[in-house]
């Protein structure tokens, strides 16, 4: 369904502003070659024979273990020799790492036949045991202490500790066998290139998965296009509909979804929409205007043949609308605003957070940056500095895991487009390469993103996801209506996002973080719709008119946040637990005399079954993540709270088939008793999945307790989408999210320390700035909206 995006891909016109600055590239290089050649130092260092067992087969000591034994052991000798860890556990894989991880399964392929079939669908970091986490946070990386040093009996040589060797997950398809295997690789050895080493692997597991298809790639939908366009038959009936241009048809495959025995995934299937150009030579033009339907084709991806063919129907092709594309005013006939004035942001102190590889600090938040092909962004260990109270754990990890969009047309071909975004195509796969000035403003870092190709190449995705401070309006303000006096102070939050396009549709995945503890995570939904044809005289209910001929099914959005939670406590530490809030009218009575008495009523989800909920907005219905044996000053239990912004459930029967791989759907909110291999809600393969009901409803069948647990909360929210006419040619973004907020955590507002907030006027008063004075902590960061009178 989706193609690969392209990092040159069309931006705006408009230059960015000479105030946008990003990290510089050349240095990133630097680091990243003075990194490799630290791994090198590090591999060469000498095993050291202690108590402390860090083998991957064995469980990672925990952090007071660690503790005990450096403080019984002999630091003697010449003195420490401080080497800290250049690779934190959870870095996503460099390139040097992918190509490794692949070059170790294609050698460990048996025959020559075996390896010219594999193609690779994911190679990525195979996260550590939490354990293994906290002790690398704890003494190896900054600004912890740096490294654990042990002594090698008197006068013996110092050498650091060493972490386990990082480890990578590969999910291969043999294209000979149609096989689907997950391989499991050990990082040995990783030297830098540019000083003669070598790169070694090792396979720590290979394990077959029977009657599953993994996620279709670019290359196969790129191939599958070429198939379509070429067989005799097809190019007939475009022919028939007066198509003779075959450059001007656009073939969208789809994955086939699971209807019935004939979607086994005894075959690699896709069912591909249609779609014809009006002209050759604008690249830009929209082509999704224009459906072609009544023709069906099923194409075997793995051979790339066509299987089927049908001319079931024909519809005339819908008229080209003059309002179909979507480019600047020049290339569409149109008149473009030139009442904008220019906007610039600019931080002339530089930004207030601060980067180390992929660690960040920001107003008392840190976490680490990470990225998969198939989530795109993920944000580990959340943590929050409070003072006295130190480093305080909020969250362990945070993705957005998988991504389901239904259509309500029950018409061919609409009642099969049922895709699952994250699990069939992936989110980071099909990433975009953002840009300053338009996906981005001011102070921005970047971060890229390397994945592996289908044939086993390294690809990256340059400026993958965008970091930048955002003014956020007024945080908070008090006037004293007696004295006149104001404290004002402005809100700033720090922001985290990718886009990706999935083949008409364009989604944008964003966590931002505020100064006064929340956590808000959002999707932004644009591109173009997902039209169908329509008859002369027809008209359909399932659906809205947006041009003659032409009209747009209804159909939802859904996404799954998995938040893998940690209020307060250790890396796996089962010390949390789940409240219901639901908020209750006191019954008429002696306690409600004046009827006017609501108050919150709290439920505790003992277990899996129990914590299968729903959004009720006639309650206030939230969740509390809560610490059970942490209190804050008048001894309540420190937690955060998920509210929920606007929600639905799915607009189908019980029986719809797409429920059957979508079980999930049923209910809003989850929890779990965490297990490192319940990642996806769906399972890890959905694409042509036969099994019903696999991923959270399975796994929540075994009722795990949650009163004291290590939690992981699965939020399912959707939009349901009536198109309009102003959804075209190009849907205005549309925003959907949740928002995590402290509830007791702290002991007042953690946002009471701000520096005001001083109003500047400029002395000509044809400019107006508002800025947010710097303090040690904070760096100045001003929006000035210019205008020349």
């Amino acid at each position: 369904m989706a193609t690969r995006s392209n990092s040159q891909a069309f931006c705006c016109q408009s230059a960015p502003s000479n105030q946008d600055r990003s990290v510089d590239a050349g240095k990133l290089r630097m680091k990243d070659a003075k990194r490799d050649e630290t791994n090198s130092d590090l591999s060469k260092t000498e095993q050291l024979d202690t108590s402390i067992d860090l083998s991957p087969t064995s469980a990672a000591p925990s952090v007071e273990a660690v503790t005990a034994s450096v403080a019984s052991s002999s630091l003697k000798g010449s003195g420490p020799s401080v080497r800290s860890q250049s690779v934190h556990p959870l870095d996503p894989l460099s390139p040097t790492e992918i190509a490794v991880a692949v070059a170790t399964v294609r050698a460990a392929g048996a025959t020559p036949e075996l390896r010219d079939g594999m193609r690779f669908f994911e190679v990525v970091l195979q996260e550590p045991e939490k354990n293994v986490i906290a002790l690398a946070d704890a003494f190896f990386f900054p600004p912890y202490q740096p490294t654990v040093i042990f002594s090698k009996g008197k006068g013996g040589a110092i050498v650091p500790l060493q972490l386990p060797p990082r480890q990578a997950k590969l999910v291969v398809y043999n294209k000979n066998t149609n096989e689907t295997s997950v391989w499991l690789v050990e990082l040995t050895q990783v030297h830098a290139a540019a000083r003669g080493g070598h790169h070694r692997g090792k396979v720590l597991s290979r394990n077959v998965i029977p009657d599953v298809q993994p996620p279709m790639d670019a290359e196969e939908y790129a191939q599958c296009e070429a198939v379509v366009k070429s067989y005799g038959p097809f190019v007939e009936a475009m022919r028939k509909r007066g198509i003779e241009d075959m450059d001007l048809v656009m073939v969208d495959p789809w994955c086939v979804g699971y209807y019935g025995e004939e979607d086994s995934p005894s075959r690699r299937l896709a069912r591909p929409l249609f779609f014809c150009r009006t002209e050759s030579d604008c690249p830009m033009e929209n082509g999704y205007a224009r459906p072609v339907e009544g023709v069906r084709v099923l194409v075997d991806v793995r051979n790339m043949e066509v299987l089927e063919f049908e001319d079931r129907e024909f519809v005339p092709l819908p008229p080209p609308d003059p309002l179909r594309n979507y480019t600047c005013a020049a290339t569409r006939g149109g008149v473009d605003r030139a009442d904008i004035k220019p906007l610039v942001i600019s931080q002339p102190e530089g930004p207030s957070f601060r980067v180390n590889g992929y660690a960040v600090e920001w107003q008392k938040w840190n976490f680490r940056v990470g990225f998969t092909p198939r989530e795109g962004l993920v944000i580990h260990t959340v943590a929050y500095h409070d003072g006295s109270r130190g480093r305080r754990s909020v969250a362990h990890r945070l993705s957005f895991v998988e991504m389901v969009v239904p259509y309500g047309d029950p018409h061919d071909p609409h009642y099969q487009k049922n895709a699952f975004d994250a699990g069939e195509d992936g989110l980071g796969k099909n990433a975009h390469s953002l840009k300053r000035g338009c996906d981005c403003l001011g102070y921005i870092k970047y971060f890229d993103a390397h994945f592996t190709s289908f044939l086993g190449g390294v690809e990256t995705i340059e400026n993958c996801v965008c970091m930048h401070e955002e003014d956020h309006g007024i945080l908070w303000k008090h006037q004293d209506w007696r004295t006149g006096l104001t404290e004002v102070r402005r809100s700033r939050r720090l922001t985290l996002s990718f886009f990706c396009t999935v083949a008409n549709y364009e989604y944008g995945f964003f966590w931002h973080f505020y100064q006064d503890g929340k956590i808000e995570a959002e999707v932004k939904l644009t591109g173009i719709l997902s039209l169908g044809a329509l008859k002369a005289g027809e008209s359909r209910k399932y659906g809205t008119v947006i041009a003659p001929g032409l009209y747009a099914p209804t159909h939802q959005h859904f996404f799954v946040a998995r938040m893998d939670m940690a209020i307060d406590s250790k890396p796996g530490e089962p010390t949390n637990q789940v409240v219901e809030v639901n908020v209750k009218v006191e019954d008429p009575g002696p306690d409600n005399a004046h009827n006017n008495a609501f108050y919150a009523e709290e439920t505790l989800l003992r277990s899996e079954m129990q914590a299968q909920r729903d959004c009720n907005a006639l309650t206030a219905r939230h969740w509390i993540v809560r610490n059970t044996r942490v209190v804050n000053r008048t001894g309540q239990l420190v937690g955060y709270k998920l509210v929920p912004g606007s929600n639905c459930l799915p607009f189908a029967g019980p029986d719809a088939m797409y429920l059957r791989r979508a079980a999930f759907l049923k209910h809003n909110f989850w929890v779990t008793q965490y297990n490192k291999n319940e990642l996806y809600p769906g399972g890890e393969f959905p694409n042509q999945n036969p099994r019903i009901g696999e991923g959270l409803p399975t796994w929540t069948k075994m009722d795990r307790r949650l009163e004291e647990a290590d939690v992981v909360l699965w939020y399912i929210f959707g939009t349901t989408h009536i198109p309009r006419l102003e959804d075209w040619p190009v849907m205005p973004v549309e925003h959907i999210g949740f928002t995590l907020v402290p509830h007791g955590f702290f002991n007042c507002s953690p946002a009471i320390d701000l520096p005001p907030s001083t109003p500047v006027a400029d002395e000509t008063a044809k400019d107006v700035v508002l800025t947010k004075q710097g303090s040690q902590s904070t760096s100045g960061l001003h929006l000035a909206v210019t205008s020349k009178l």
